[in-house]
């Protein structure tokens, strides 16, 4: 035989599970499910006071998650936001249990009832010891409850309520502290005051921008004759002296034609010898010898173009610097024609900072501007330049962007650490402006592009 259950163990043990919840959905998930033990019940919906002018619906008996857009939900908290109402209306502020007659209910929500709600619905309003309402449990029974039972429900009210109101007080609100904060209307008004004050501080306009380290006076080395790269003596970023080798074109068919100018004009000499000996002999072999000694000299001459021209085969540097140039490997066998640019010589001291501002985010900048270079190899070590040279007009980036070039000189004390080819993010400092513009800057101009004004 089973031994009969004590009520008020049942109770004890209801307001022990409650005072042990940490949060208030853990707190929402027992009262709706285990209120089942003082009073038999097909469902219940547990609405919590919320910024204290209405109420949400927080939990559902047998339910984990709330559909929100079920229409059983959308219905029973039309019917939670008119209960609630009617509980704030009522005094004085008490836990109680009271029964919910539809007839009370406008006429849109009493026409559902009977499809929701089991025949005995009631009312359980949660009011904490100070007089607060916290909430309400709405609970669908088959049966009436009891005296005792309602007593043992009125109480229970009472424990839910001081639990809620424990755990909400933890962690309030955003909206609950902020209105605690502001209080009387002078304090929202200071707190206007206060706002457009921050928002009218002048701050320095600023955008961020790909950088890469170049040398701002580079030195152009380009092929001196037609032909084809034979091979680099160099690589890319070495430091070279004034003189020495940077690369070389082929010579196969500069030396062939060499070899045959050379052995015409020792063929001419040969002739012109000749026709010096006859012309002791044969008067007429003396006009001869004018045409054969000018064809010497003409030899002679392409000769001295071909020798000229093997000399500048190799390639080599105009001053001291840093050759700047691409992967070899593109450019050994590659044709190139006289005057195109291979590479180019730069020196380490006159190193700067190239910027591709893109034309969405171009500011207002003046000649010494400010700008800092983070650099991807050290990130946490800023580099710090002056604006020198803005493009006028914008081009497309490497990144095939519309964007403006800007140049600026790095200054003395970092000009040690940026090595020329080093890629980064730039930060631009324009003119001072009002926080408020600084803010809204972007979002202004994204409004006025999409509506023409």
């Amino acid at each position: 035989m089973d031994t009969p259950v004590n009520p008020i163990a049942v109770l004890l043990h209801l307001e022990q599970r409650a005072q042990q919840m940490r949060t208030l959905p853990e707190l929402g998930f027992v009262i709706v499910n285990e209120t089942w033990q003082l009073l038999p019940y097909r469902q219940a919906a547990l609405f919590m006071a919320e910024h204290g002018d209405r109420a949400r619906l927080a939990q559902l008996s047998s339910l984990a998650t709330l559909g929100e857009d079920s229409p059983y939900t959308v219905w029973l908290k039309r019917v939670g936001a008119h209960c609630w109402k009617t509980l704030r209306a009522a005094e004085p502020a008490a836990p109680s249990l009271r029964k919910l007659d539809p007839a009370g209910l406008p006429g849109g929500l009493a026409d559902d009832w009977a499809e929701w709600m089991p025949p005995h619905v009631f009312l359980l309003s949660l009011v904490d010891p100070a007089g607060q309402r916290r909430g309400f449990l709405l609970i669908g029974a088959d049966e009436a409850p009891t005296e005792s039972q309602q007593a043992l429900l009125t109480r229970a009210a009472a424990t839910y309520a001081y639990c809620i109101g424990a755990l909400a007080r933890q962690r309030p609100a955003l909206g609950g502290r902020l209105r605690q904060a502001l209080g009387t209307p002078w304090r929202k008004l200071a707190l206007l005051a206060a706002v457009a004050g921050i928002l009218v501080l002048p701050v320095r306009l600023s955008v961020l921008a790909p950088a890469e380290v170049v040398a701002l006076h580079a030195m152009a080395v380009s092929s001196p004759l037609d032909g084809v790269v034979k091979e680099f003596q160099v690589q890319p970023n070495q430091a070279v002296k004034q003189g020495q080798i940077l690369f070389t074109l082929d010579d196969t068919t500069l030396r062939n034609r060499r070899d045959v100018a050379q052995q015409a004009l020792a063929v001419a000499r040969a002739d012109a010898l000749r026709a010096t000996q006859k012309a002791f002999d044969n008067p007429q072999s003396k006009g001869e010898l004018a045409a054969l000694n000018g064809q010497v000299r003409e030899k002679a001459a392409e000769l001295a173009w071909l020798d000229e021209m093997l000399a500048r085969v190799a390639v080599r540097a105009p001053r001291d610097g840093i050759v700047v140039f691409g992967d070899p490997n593109d450019w050994i066998g590659k044709p190139v024609a006289t005057g195109e640019r291979i590479a180019l010589l730069a020196d380490q001291d006159d190193a700067g900072v190239l910027v591709w501002l893109p034309a969405a985010d171009a500011i207002n900048l003046e000649p010494g501007a400010g700008m800092r270079v983070f650099l991807h190899v050290a990130p946490l070590q800023p580099l710090d330049a002056a604006l020198t040279e803005t493009s006028y007009q914008a081009t497309l980036s490497p990144d095939n962007v519309a964007a403006y070039r800007i140049k600026g000189r790095i200054t003395a004390d970092s000009g040690q650490a940026a090595r020329i080819g080093l890629k980064g993010t730039a930060k631009v400092y324009g003119r001072r402006v009002p926080l408020a513009y600084y803010l809204f800057r972007r979002p202004l101009a994204a409004l006025r592009e999409w509506s023409g004004l």
